[in-house]
């Protein structure tokens, strides 16, 4: 079994990351969606796991990618920050973008408001903020994503 922990906008604020790292442990990958804030390395290290991460909005002199495709077991999944698809206006946008270009999963950031949608061809991911969240009631959330043999994927939406 592949456990990959993923999360966004941590913002410079590692103490709920480590918190999370400590209780998911052991993972197979850290995917982080952006807004580290230049603390990549600082996050890889914490991890100790492959990270594939891109940047966000707050990552103005960074160097990440806005945007990464990846293969995680069968799933063709696009991970971004989510401003450039205008998430905080809704999701139609990059959903749209998403199925047009052929991608099975779509995960994004940038709201602070976590959310697992299950559409017809696609799903899409949005962990939350485990530094500043923006939901009601405003936990901190993650999202643990589990992949085995050919079962389909699993998801669980964690708050702490």
């Amino acid at each position: 079994m592949m456990r990959i922990l993923i999360v966004s906008d941590t913002h410079r604020n590692h103490s709920n990351l480590k918190r999370v790292l400590s209780a998911e442990a052991p993972i197979d990958m850290l995917i982080h969606l952006g807004d580290a804030e230049g603390c990549e390395r600082e996050i890889a290290y914490m991890a100790d796991c492959p990270l594939e991460i891109v940047s966000g909005n707050s990552d103005v002199f960074s160097f990440l990618e806005r945007e990464k495709e990846l293969m995680l077991g069968r799933y063709r999944t696009l991970i971004t920050h989510g401003h450039y698809y205008y998430v905080n206006m809704g999701l139609a946008h990059i959903k749209q973008e998403a199925e047009a270009r052929g991608f099975d999963i779509v995960m994004f950031g940038h709201t602070h408001r976590p959310m697992i949608d299950f559409g017809k061809n696609l799903i899409t991911l949005n962990p939350g903020s485990l530094s500043y969240p923006r939901q009601e009631g405003r936990r901190p959330s993650y999202i643990m994503m589990e992949l085995e043999g050919d079962l389909p994927a699993r998801f669980r939406l964690e708050y702490l």
